[in-house]
């Protein structure tokens, strides 16, 4: 009973599910690289384009393209800011469970540590930082309602209920495990550290690359707009210069980010979209 049949294993990896990750495209690094410029002349520092063109290809199941966006962001660094820039990639890929889930995240950055030259994947930060207990709980929750009141404000508690009425758990589980417990950052965290902006930047990427939620996407987008009204951007220095996080929230900007996320999808879907929403096989 515990072996398969041939003809379900080859149905299980059957083409049309696209059961592995998506290979590299030719020239991806001239993609990142455009916008890692467009980027830059708008005085947006890394966490921002680095944000996108991860969270993008986290969910878009890309594990050589996430090497290659690290070599080319990597290049030419001291070994101590590439140890620094592959934590920050790995902690937006943490991120990325709250809107792509646990199994995708798990293959990317397996992959991605696997990948990674052997004197950095040895320097990466081992000890965890999110483990809940007595002692943490309430700051945990605390976090998590402090995130959740700043991104949906004024309608945070009407958006509770409505949620509460799908199923009472829900947003128990949203605000406090995954904007509590994933979304912010842990006090005297090791690694990387993920700001307002860039996980605000990691909400809009994630959900237009899967396609199918605009609701989700406007609703991240008006989210990062209160992280510039309310001045919790300055907490993330990082992320670009005044002018250049003005700009990102403005019509414009946030254009901008829609565009390249789109054209991250189209470069690594190689037009077929997100593989959240493959072809299916006509039976």
């Amino acid at each position: 009973m515990s072996k398969l049949s041939p003809a379900l294993k080859s149905l299980i990896n059957a083409a049309h599910s696209r059961p592995g990750p998506v290979p590299a495209p030719p020239r991806i690094q001239a993609v990142y690289q455009r916008i890692q410029e467009e980027a830059m002349e708008r005085k947006l520092g890394r966490p921002s384009w680095l944000g996108i063109s991860t969270a993008a290809t986290m969910t878009m199941n890309s594990p050589e393209s996430m090497i290659a966006l690290y070599n080319s962001t990597s290049a030419s660094r001291p070994q101590s800011e590439g140890v620094e820039i592959a934590e920050f990639m790995r902690e937006i890929g943490l991120k990325c469970i709250g809107f792509n889930g646990i199994p995708r995240t798990i293959n990317m950055l397996n992959a991605f540590r696997a990948q990674l030259p052997s004197s950095i994947a040895s320097s990466l930060n081992t000890k965890p930082a999110r483990l809940p207990s007595p002692t943490n709980i309430e700051s945990i929750n605390s976090r998590g309602r402090a995130l959740w009141d700043a991104i949906y404000r004024p309608l945070e508690t009407k958006l509770e209920h409505k949620l509460g009425d799908a199923h009472p758990d829900l947003p128990v589980f949203i605000i406090n495990q995954e904007y509590g417990g994933l979304f912010t950052d842990p006090p005297d965290k090791p690694g990387a550290k993920v700001g307002r902006v860039t996980t605000s930047l990691i909400a809009i990427t994630c959900l237009r690359a899967q396609q199918g939620v605009g609701p989700q996407v406007l609703s991240h987008v008006f989210g990062l707009r209160k992280g510039w009204e309310d001045g919790t951007w300055k907490q993330e220095p990082e992320a670009g210069e005044e002018e250049g996080v003005k700009w990102l929230v403005s019509d414009e900007g946030c254009t901008w980010i829609l565009h390249k996320v789109d054209e991250l999808v189209e470069a690594l879907g190689g037009g077929h979209g997100s593989t959240f929403a493959p072809v299916r096989a006509k039976l």
